[in-house]
């Protein structure tokens, strides 16, 4: 850095392509810089030189020093983690893009750990580190069954657990499985795509059919969990606003020694019949406050697909609102 006035800093880097990637490649990012911070932006080659009033060169610095250092972990920076730095440096938040990078969960070889992508995020994997029931809850898109995945594979690696049992309400089959076709895993997989998605996501196809086939990755729906103790293992229950009363209370006391268990769902999409009571919202009404169960809620600004569904989730809350 050299200081060229007293209202002005120049940022230098080592090359101009190590800099673009700092504002993801795009140039008009630096808008969301300049209108947050009330900063001046100037960029050629290798450098930035920021124009503003003290207080502010020191924010934009702060977000510049975040994102070089989450860029040097290896992280490639796209324009929610810039937005994410200036906003982190505008409001003061602890949470910057770095810390985010800091931590990685599982990726078979030859593919990418995954990494949070945002503080809510970071704190839900925190959480599943340090409690034995975790609440994940929140609209589509937020990362909550993936990175209950992400975890589940890492713990299971790392041989913290030995088994990772699956399970999600099949509501439209009304919980009748054996009118189905084929085995059990068959009969459940069109229920469970998004957790066997994202395990071909982290595993290479071997490891994955392998953890499957010999039952480390267990496939088990809600109406083959009664009268089960699970010990030693990672347990997802994902769409829970679709479980019963009876269900929830029923899978949330399977849980057994040295075992961990991550609820997922979303309130705004109860598939249940009309007059019957999500177990969801019941067990968040009866389990506050209680040791060992963490509440975790994300919210819009943590969706992480496709831009648009963001959009989607908020004009949706406008207009049911």
């Amino acid at each position: 850095m050299i200081d060229t006035a007293a209202d002005e800093i120049k940022l230098e880097f080592d090359t101009p392509q190590f800099l673009h990637s700092l504002f993801a490649d795009d140039v008009r990012n630096l808008n969301v810089l300049e209108t947050m911070l009330e900063v001046k932006a100037v960029t050629r080659e290798g450098w930035i030189l920021l124009s503003g009033k003290p207080a502010a060169l020191a924010r934009a610095k702060a977000v510049f020093d975040d994102l070089e250092t989450a860029r040097r972990n290896g992280r490639e920076i796209e324009t929610r983690d810039f937005r994410l730095a200036v906003e982190a440096a505008a409001t003061g938040a602890e949470v910057g893009v770095s810390e985010l990078s800091g931590v990685k969960l599982v990726g078979s070889k030859g593919r990418k750990p995954v990494v949070p992508r945002t503080p809510n995020q970071l704190a839900y994997i925190r959480a599943m580190e340090t409690h034995d029931v975790i609440f994940g809850l929140g609209p589509a898109g937020t990362g909550k069954t993936y990175l209950a995945m992400a975890m589940a594979l890492t713990m299971l690696k790392k041989k913290a657990i030995q088994r990772i049992v699956l399970t999600r309400p099949a509501v439209e089959a009304g919980e009748a499985l054996g009118f189905l076709p084929g085995d059990l895993r068959e009969k459940v997989a069109p229920y469970l795509r998004p957790l066997y998605d994202a395990i071909h996501d982290m595993l290479d196809p071997e490891e994955a059919q392998r953890y499957l086939e010999d039952g480390t990755i267990e496939i088990a729906p809600l109406a083959f969990m009664r009268g089960r103790t699970l010990s030693r293992s990672f347990i997802i229950l994902d769409e829970a606003q679709n479980t019963t009363r009876e269900q929830m209370f029923m899978t949330l006391t399977r849980l057994g020694e040295d075992s961990r268990m991550v609820v997922t769902g979303d309130g705004s999409q109860v598939d249940l019949k009309p007059g019957v009571r999500s177990g969801l919202s019941e067990a968040e009404h009866a389990l506050q406050s209680i040791d060992g169960i963490t509440f975790l809620r994300f919210a819009k600004q943590d969706i992480v697909r496709h831009p648009v569904v963001g959009r989607i989730v908020e004009a949706y809350e406008r207009y049911r609102a």
